[in-house]
């Protein structure tokens, strides 16, 4: 019989009340910590307890990916230097993950570089969810636990009517992710083929495929200005849609996108708790990810099958 390690969970800044229901559904508490500030905003993290050989997890979505990237990194420095036995960054939400390829001269591949800092502060796996693209783990020289959110939605949506639903991709590159779920539900699928003049600015959105009469759902990974959701939405009524709904696992929702997300055509916008909510609208429901984060740490420290959790 494999004898597990002590577990120990830690709550970074960004994702305390994701880390407190992960800790809930793991049935322990968060470890005890300390991070302070120097008068010039420079951070000091304190790990108010013994980790030495344990398995330690630290739970940060980087998103606002600057200061919580940091945190991070220092949080992992600090365990790797106090003899924790293994690290596990468990970033929710992957910041960065869209800058994947250099698309144009002269531009930084920013998923690897961010790769390369979580893999030199010390950090010995990473587990995350929905990364925008797949091949973002090949930036990794350590462990990657990619976490799919279709073990969220699909029982989510399993349990309503879906007689009339077509699944629809807001642009080329998410048609593998859309596909998902049609041919899960035997479903039809759509695309948006949007063309832009600059990042976060879609200038023009074309449907390809009918849509008349359905109620179509968005699928994407992430949702950020809303711009993009929002002309799909336009573009899907327009076409004869009766209601268009989306699903997102990232609420970046930066800018104005609440404000876009009201004035749109979206009846609703299901969302993860991979990202706290800046504020409470009636159009956009949460759903946790914390059961799920749970069962995946519990089974990478027992030496199960994570891909189990997706089937």
């Amino acid at each position: 019989m494999i004898q597990v390690p002590e577990v120990k969970l830690f709550s970074c800044s960004a994702s305390k009340v994701l880390s407190a229901s992960i800790a809930k559904h793991y049935d322990t508490t968060l470890s005890d910590t300390t991070l302070s500030r120097f008068s010039d905003g420079e951070m000091q993290t304190i790990i108010n307890e013994s980790v030495r050989g344990a398995y330690t997890f630290f739970i940060q979505s980087t998103c606002q990916p600057h200061e919580n990237l940091m945190e991070l990194l220092l949080w992992i420095d600090t365990a790797k230097r106090a003899s924790a036995g293994y690290i596990t960054a468990v970033v929710p939400y992957f910041g960065y993950a869209r800058q994947d390829r250099k698309d144009k001269p002269r531009v930084p591949i920013s998923a690897k570089l961010v790769a390369n800092l979580i893999t030199a502060a010390g950090a010995d796996r990473i587990m995350t969810m929905d990364l925008h693209a797949d091949q973002v783990q090949g930036f990794f020289d350590i462990p990657v636990d990619h976490l799919r959110s279709e073990a969220i939605y699909i029982p989510y949506l399993a349990s309503q009517d879906l007689s009339s639903t077509i699944f629809a991709s807001p642009d080329v590159g998410g048609v593998k992710r859309a596909r998902v779920y049609a041919k899960h539900f035997g479903c039809e699928l759509v695309i948006c083929d949007k063309y832009r003049t600059k990042a976060n600015e879609v200038a023009a959105m074309t449907v390809i495929g009918e849509v008349k009469g359905a109620d179509v759902i968005l699928v994407d990974d992430l949702v950020d200005t809303a711009g993009t959701l929002c002309k799909a939405a336009d573009a899907l009524m327009e076409k004869g849609a009766k209601s268009v709904r989306a699903i997102c696992t990232h609420p970046v929702l930066s800018g104005k996108a609440y404000d876009n997300i009201e004035k749109s055509q979206l009846s609703e916008l299901i969302v993860c708790d991979t990202i706290p909510l800046h504020q409470v609208t009636p159009k956009i429901k949460v759903l946790s990810t914390g059961s799920l984060f749970a069962r995946a740490i519990r089974n990478a420290v027992e030496h199960k099958s994570i891909a189990a959790l997706f089937h």
